[in-house]
């Protein structure tokens, strides 16, 4: 679908020739697109990466990865279980329609709802009350001391625009389900969609009407979608691009050496894993009937143990990688570096484990992996399934764009995948609480995608939302770690490295979370 562009607003022009700025256009590359304008329908990097510079949340992170005002302008604990967040005035979304406490409960409301895949980012949030048109209340059924770090990701939409384009519900990509949110925005933020051409590009212009300050001075974005990593390499070697990432492992070298580009690098919060149906009575893709493999921990610790994680590390991503036995990194609150040590590579542990739990000539089972969403994602994939060989399981391997990987693992239609993800508020919880708990209400669980679960773990994680004190919370978070591990949950396999590469003469922030914030860079 394709939407007309428009001229850009005299207020813009205006603005930037008060500021003596040159105005300039910046052409993005990635290896994939946002699959929906929709800030709700996915919680995937990139998606928030794009959307969230049309959107706003109430609580943003700056330039240096701290906490700071948006849509609210404060907030404040009022009672243990109860946030007061003043909130902007005169701020308009792109339409002109005056922003107000009314959008903040309609956003909360279509997060909870179905089809939404950010439901854990108000999970803990059980009631909203609105105090007056810029002051709300939010009250959680426990004390939460980390909630505006929640915040960071959930964008605020607006609830007439949604109400006049029949989209109050998020798009639901594991139904196919699409509204007139998948292709247009109306946010807040400092740019505006002019263009929509979904997998192919998509251009974007500044706002003229934004609330706030914009440090660059790009008044264009053109994003392209150029999924093979040789054509998108050769863009920005010929000048055709402008920035690209991921920048593939195996290039990093020559990128840094041309003269006229730079590459970013820097570790990012995104712990790459896989996950294994925990739940089915029978596995939904594999040679054994009648039962579940995955149900007996000596068969995932078989498959753990068959891994060479830092051959991965050697030959796929040349060296741009940092092998984990947590499901989260060390830059995040709560890692146990005592738990640090991962299971030995060793494919004769392995080979025994495997016949101990009955399957001495393995088995064959499919492996789901995405093809444009981390680096060297299907190299990876191909890796995990030669090394599993070697132990007698047969991987049969789907390797797919993630337009079509995410509705399925998403609806669970997977018994074996990898997945990575990114602690947003930098701490365990937003780990522990979508990835390790047990899946239940308010989006605890949502990415447990083969239903893990220890009511022990779901015990600490709760208890670990409300803890206040320091040091009994990261005993906690310590104890949740080593039960987890002990079961063999899932498989982290490494933290990934961030590779951006641009041209000389373009400012960016490289922030951990891989978020490229447009309104940072400037090109001279």
């Amino acid at each position: 679908m394709m939407f007309k562009p428009t001229l850009l607003s005299a207020a813009l022009i205006a603005a930037l020739s008060a500021s003596g700025a040159s105005a300039a256009t910046l052409k993005v590359a990635n290896q994939g697109d946002a699959l929906s304008l929709d800030p709700h329908s996915l919680q995937e990097s990139l998606q928030l990466s794009v959307t969230g510079n049309v959107f706003e949340p109430l609580v943003t992170r700056d330039r240096n990865f701290k906490l700071a005002p948006a849509l609210a302008t404060s907030w404040k604990q009022v009672s243990p279980t109860v946030w007061r967040f003043e909130l902007r005035k005169g701020v308009q979304f792109h339409d002109g329609t005056p922003f107000t406490a009314d959008d903040v409960i309609f956003s909360y409301d279509r997060t909870r709802g179905e089809g939404s895949d950010l439901q854990s980012a108000v999970g803990p949030v059980k009631a909203i009350r609105k105090i007056n048109d810029y002051t709300v209340e939010m009250e959680t059924a426990t004390p939460f001391p980390i909630l505006p770090d929640l915040f960071t990701n959930w964008y605020i939409m607006s609830k007439k625009w949604c109400e006049t384009n029949q989209a109050t519900k998020p798009v639901d990509r594991r139904k196919g389900i699409e509204n007139a949110a998948s292709f247009r925005a109306n946010g807040t933020g400092p740019y505006r969609v002019r263009e929509r051409q979904p997998n192919v590009r998509t251009t974007f212009v500044r706002n003229g009407n934004y609330w706030g300050k914009i440090d660059g001075n790009v008044d264009e974005v053109i994003f392209n979608v150029i999924g093979n990593d040789a054509t998108r390499v050769a863009a920005l070697m010929s000048g055709e691009i402008d920035v690209m990432e991921p920048v593939p492992v195996q290039d990093v070298e020559r990128l840094k050496a041309a003269p006229n580009l730079k590459v970013l690098q820097g570790p990012e919060l995104r712990v790459i894993f896989l996950g294994m149906d925990q739940k089915r009575d029978e596995l939904l893709f594999s040679s054994v009937k009648g039962k579940n493999p995955f149900k007996d921990k000596r068969v995932r610790q078989a498959f753990y143990q068959a891994i060479d994680v830092e051959g991965i590390k050697r030959t796929v991503m040349r060296g741009a990688a940092t092998p984990l036995a947590e499901m989260f990194p060390p830059e995040v609150n709560g890692f146990a570096p005592d738990l640090a040590k991962r299971f030995p590579f060793d494919p004769e542990a392995s080979k025994k484990l495997l016949a101990d739990a009955g399957y001495p000539q393995g088995f064959e089972v499919t492996l789901n992996c995405p093809s444009d969403r981390y680096v060297n994602d299907g190299p990876i994939c191909q890796a995990v399934a030669a090394n599993l060989a070697r132990v007698g399981i047969r991987i049969k391997l789907e390797i797919e764009t993630k337009g079509t990987y995410f509705p399925k693992i998403l609806r669970r239609d997977t018994s074996f995948y990898m997945l990575g993800w990114t602690s947003g508020t930098v701490d365990a919880h937003n780990v522990l609480y979508p990835i390790m708990s047990s899946p239940g209400d308010g989006g605890r669980g949502q990415f447990n995608l083969g239903a893990y679960s220890n009511p022990k773990v779901d015990e600490l994680t709760q208890k670990i939302g409300s803890e206040t004190d320091q040091k009994k919370r990261n005993e906690m978070i310590h104890e949740a770690i080593k039960l987890h591990q002990d079961d063999v949950g899932h498989i982290p396999l490494h933290q990934q490295a961030l590779n951006w590469a641009a041209k000389k003469n373009i400012d960016l922030v490289q922030l951990p979370n891989n978020d490229m914030v447009w309104k940072f860079i400037t090109v001279k």
